[in-house]
């Protein structure tokens, strides 16, 4: 009987370390797939079986229950990250439920471009085809109340700069994180500001960052036009800033400021209106920030451009209307 019993146990554990050997032959072979790359979507909140379920309908010869059954024996079947995965031939169930739980998810970008207004931020957002696009058709304030600036304006409120998301990600989160990129920026460059500024608030810093974004593309021109503009607003000067009357116009805009524009009155008019216009005009870069809050040490209150890209500063009128018929006029 002892001897039988001996010889039932061998079995038993030969069966036994012949399934687990099976087992761990399927769960570390390639899966069988549709094609050489499959993407698929593990949406938030899914567990483990509905995931593998989603895996195998996109064309991953998966077994749900098997799936299931190697994240509870490696105890993450509750580990598993939401987001868009991109997976290649040749993988196995053992490194696609790694993938899974490390959160491996395929990323894609969008790049907002200094000087954008909030307008083509949002066109370029809803363009998108990688994008959950939950505020398309939200008002601005909308917008913002859902990133968390109930009340703030959206113009200028958004750092420029290339961000990275998982496939299918939310466009709210994206814009989130422009608005909390573009907040750190500015009160940090607002902290290190040269003495004596004649802003208000940060929200002034960002408009005449704004404005010396749209002026010029030139970065070692932003410190003396941020100058020439300072100094203007010490001495209750115009600004007279052609971006600032474009961006007042809207869509009356049609690519020619003409005389009769510059006599229109809108609250943007800095040829009509003293001091800054009531909000930034777009999305200032780095360079236009630390250019608004340090400015260059010169009492210039002219510039003119060059047409090669760079610009002309004067102290006085007369040497300003020289710059002028020297640079803009001749060539006419």
């Amino acid at each position: 009987m002892l001897k039988i019993l001996k010889i039932l146990i061998s079995l038993g554990i030969a069966v036994a370390l012949s399934v687990l050997g099976v087992l761990y032959w399927k769960v570390s072979s390639p899966l069988a797939m549709t094609g050489e790359r499959v993407e698929f979507h593990v949406a938030s909140g899914s567990s483990l079986r509905s995931a593998a379920r989603e895996i195998h309908a996109a064309g991953i010869g998966v077994e749900p229950w098997l799936f299931v059954m190697l994240g509870r024996v490696l105890r993450v079947e509750t580990s598993i990250k939401a987001g868009s995965y991109e997976i290649n031939r040749g993988i196995s169930a053992l490194d696609l439920l790694r993938k899974l739980t490390k959160g491996d998810v395929t990323l894609t970008d969008i790049t907002f471009i200094e000087g954008w207004t909030f307008r083509q931020m949002r066109e370029r957002i809803d363009a998108h085809p990688d994008l959950r696009h939950d505020t398309r058709g939200l008002s601005d304030a909308e917008v913002m109340r859902l990133v968390g600036a109930p009340s703030g304006g959206a113009e200028g409120a958004f750092f420029p700069d290339t961000y990275l998301f998982s496939k299918q990600g939310r466009d709210v989160e994206v814009l989130a994180r422009a608005y909390r990129t573009m907040q750190r920026h500015l009160a940090r460059e607002w902290d290190a500001r040269a003495p004596g500024l004649p802003y208000a608030d940060m929200n002034q810093a960002l408009i005449m960052a704004s404005i010396i974004e749209k002026e010029t593309g030139r970065e070692q021109d932003r410190p003396m036009i941020a100058a020439v503009f300072v100094n203007r607003l010490r001495q209750g000067m115009l600004l007279q800033t052609d971006p600032t009357v474009i961006y007042g116009m809207g869509e009356r805009f049609d690519g020619n400021l003409r005389r009769r524009d510059l006599q229109t009155d809108t609250p943007y008019n800095t040829y009509l209106r003293v001091g800054l216009p009531p909000t930034p005009i777009a999305m200032p870069g780095l360079a236009s920030l630390r250019a608004a809050l340090h400015p260059a040490q010169s009492s210039a209150l002219y510039f003119v451009a060059r047409g090669d890209g760079t610009s002309q500063f004067s102290k006085t009128l007369d040497e300003h209307n020289q710059a002028v018929n020297r640079y803009q006029r001749a060539g006419r």
